[in-house]
């Protein structure tokens, strides 16, 4: 296999007629590492993955791949292999043919490209099969083929298109587990988009949070996940409840947060002038049930919805201007002290579980 490279996006947009799909973004991404790019339908993560790939031509900046600057180079002279979500796999072809085909074009003799390819499924553990045509074969082995045949030219980065969508529950965490092991023995570049938060968390060393054409954070899946950026990564990851309001008098490094209904919570070490907009966000898991919330720090609420999960249970409480804020127990706390819909319940959390928010744009 050759070397991984870095791929670098300088300023990238994408612009189709008064649309803009991408603003500029910039981004780099570490040789050999995974990353994806993760945010909700329409955020402008396939516009950018294509644009790495040749499929899309940039609007503005630059696309670099290793020191090379590829932004106007056709995809076939990137030294980039594209997988797409629907594996695009050639149905009157065999698995040999279908891996093959790319080494076929560049006028490679028959001999060479079939054995390459037979060296291709073997990896992909689908020698057996080599004879056989896709549609004899489930979703999971196609996705196989389809990346065997993005993996026969080398390339020093691979470029997946939501690749586990069309995969039931079991078998994506199967491939996911596969796709992580595929990248690390070879070593190169992957670059994955999807709106999978699980998903990214689990393959990635480092995601990209999108969010209506811009990136809202880059950072490997714990920072994400424990300090997100923004209210919107902090919401689109789940997990987190976010409270915004307007930040008021400050006291002592701690800084009051003000939401619309009047109600006030505390926020320490929040840098604010009296009246700016501030967004916090609490763990779901680090809220306690029960206890008297210190000042500040926690309110009185009404249980709304009780969702039990196995391991743990899931409480939605509205209260203190807040319509829906989530407490996660685990079922062994939850069943010592059960409650029920309609109660009125004490939330509360520790000061230094209050994470603040900056906002992205």
């Amino acid at each position: 296999m050759t070397k991984a490279a870095e791929i670098e996006i300088a300023s990238v947009s994408k612009v189709y007629g008064s649309t803009t799909a991408v603003h500029p973004i910039s981004l780099k991404i570490p040789a050999g590492s995974y990353c994806c790019l993760l945010g909700p339908s329409g955020c402008g993560k396939t516009s950018t993955l294509r644009m790495i790939a040749g499929h899309e031509s940039v609007s503005s900046g630059d696309v670099l791949l290793g020191n090379k600057n590829v932004t106007d180079l056709a995809p076939a002279e990137r030294g980039t292999a594209m997988m797409f979500q629907s594996y695009a796999l050639f149905p009157h072809l065999d698995l040999i043919d279908n891996v093959a085909f790319s080494l076929k074009m560049k006028g490679i003799d028959k001999e060479t490209r079939r054995a390459k390819a037979m060296d291709m499924l073997k990896l992909m553990q689908l020698e057996p099969y080599a004879t056989r045509r896709p549609a004899q074969l489930s979703g999971g082995q196609q996705q196989r083929v389809a990346l065997a045949r993005a993996l026969i030219t080398d390339p020093e980065a691979l470029l997946l298109d939501e690749p586990l969508s069309a995969l039931d529950p079991f078998l994506k965490i199967r491939m996911r587990a596969e796709l992580k092991k595929l990248q690390t023995s070879l070593g190169i570049t992957f670059v994955h988009v999807t709106h999978s938060q699980e998903e990214a968390m689990a393959l990635a060393d480092i995601i990209v949070v999108m969010n209506d054409g811009r990136i809202e954070q880059a950072a490997p899946p714990r920072t994400v996940f424990e300090r997100p950026a923004t209210a919107f990564v902090a919401r689109f990851m789940g997990d987190h409840n976010v409270i915004s309001g307007r930040a008021g008098e400050s006291q002592a490094g701690i800084v009051t947060l003000a939401v619309p209904s009047g109600s006030e919570f505390k926020v320490p070490d929040a840098d604010l002038a009296q009246g700016e907009p501030l967004d916090v966000a609490i763990r779901t898991d680090r809220v306690e049930v029960g206890l008297q919330p210190i000042d500040g720090f926690g309110f009185t609420g009404t249980l709304s919805n009780i969702e039990y999960r196995g391991a743990s249970v899931k409480l939605s409480v509205a209260g203190a201007g807040i319509e829906d804020f989530t407490a996660i127990l685990s079922d062994k706390v939850f069943f010592a002290q059960p409650v029920k819909v309609g109660e009125a319940i004490q939330l509360s959390w520790s000061p230094e579980d209050v994470i603040v928010l900056g906002r992205a744009h």
